[in-house]
């Protein structure tokens, strides 16, 4: 659960950093043209405060959704492992004689 839970933040995260990098480009396509007739690439520290804000939470949200992707797998795959060792039963599945 904790896994699944993980990518779904990190899915959201994504479609939402696709979209906002679709705004930046949208509010800054025409900046080329009205700098000497060269094209210019328009850096992170130059572009307004909302979109910087946007795209860096977004971006943060994303590797804190596939941290918890990574880490829900590895303990749901640790949990497993153990599982077997015991041998097939855990706590919760132990029925009273």
């Amino acid at each position: 659960m904790r896994a699944l839970i993980g990518a779904i933040i990190a899915a959201g995260a994504l479609i939402g950093l696709g979209l906002t990098n679709l705004g930046i480009g949208l509010r800054y396509q025409a900046i080329e043209r009205s700098v000497n007739k060269t094209i210019y690439d328009v850096k992170l520290h130059e572009i307004d405060n909302p979109l910087q804000f946007g795209w860096v939470f977004l971006a943060g949200m994303a590797l804190i959704g596939l941290a918890i992707a990574f880490v829900g797998l590895a303990y749901h795959h640790e949990r497993r492992f153990r599982e077997t060792q015991v041998g097939g039963r855990t706590p919760d599945s132990v029925l009273p004689p």
